[in-house]
């Protein structure tokens, strides 16, 4: 492949450590009891300016709550693949590397999310249902763009189709582009949620890509040798 791989995963691996960074910030900088039932919040001023700016619509939350089924969806249909090539291949080793790989890195993502919701950074500016939930990183904000630029990458590799690669294309960025921006804006979120759960799922997502090419270009220079 053309692109460089080191430099895709050096990438990643730089916006891992400012999510990380951020995250520090968010539990050290302007911290105030400013959420429900006087939880504290960090960059409390920007959160809550935000916040009473986009004000609450539930009716989107409960919109972006149900498309987030689409992500879940492409993630069960590459499993369906996987699974596919391991009965007909009769062997692990025989399933397509980078499907091995995407299973690997949707496990990451999965913990990920777990580790949050284990150790809450914010809780939500809202109570749902009547429960105070754990609010950073948006959950759904990082599964969208965790798994959806995945379909892009995937169908841009196994289809030959360029109209059917367009239309995913922009389908696939109009859909997060919605997702993305209603999460922002219902009023179920901080600003700050939203912009961690970017930082991350941007940086799993660049070390996917990356591996996959650094996988690529090591088959291909083993061809090469033969």
């Amino acid at each position: 492949m053309k692109s460089n791989g080191k430099i895709i995963m050096a990438m990643g691996i730089a916006l891992l450590t400012v999510f990380i960074l951020w995250t520090i910030l968010i539990l050290t900088i302007d911290v105030q009891p400013a959420g429900v039932n006087g939880t504290n919040i960090g960059f409390a001023a920007v959160n809550t300016w935000f916040h009473h700016l986009t004000g609450v619509h539930l009716w989107i939350y409960t919109v972006t709550d149900w498309l987030g089924l689409v992500p879940i969806a492409v993630c069960m249909c590459f499993g369906v693949l996987g699974l596919t090539q391991l009965i007909r291949r009769k062997s692990l080793l025989k399933v397509d590397r980078d499907i091995l790989l995407l299973g690997s890195y949707y496990i990451l993502v999965i913990l990920g999310y777990l580790i949050f919701e284990m150790i809450p950074i914010n809780y939500r500016p809202i109570l749902i249902d009547g429960a105070q939930e754990a609010s950073y990183p948006s959950s759904t904000t990082l599964l969208v763009l965790s798994v959806m630029p995945t379909l892009v990458f995937q169908v841009n590799r196994r289809v030959k189709s360029t109209t059917w690669k367009r239309i995913t294309l922009i389908l696939t960025a109009l859909f997060t582009a919605f997702m993305v921006t209603g999460r922002l804006v219902a009023g179920v979120h901080w600003l700050t949620d939203i912009i961690g759960a970017i930082l991350l799922s941007t940086g799993l997502y660049l070390l996917y890509w990356s591996a996959v090419i650094l996988m690529d270009q090591r088959e291909m220079k083993g061809q090469s040798k033969k």
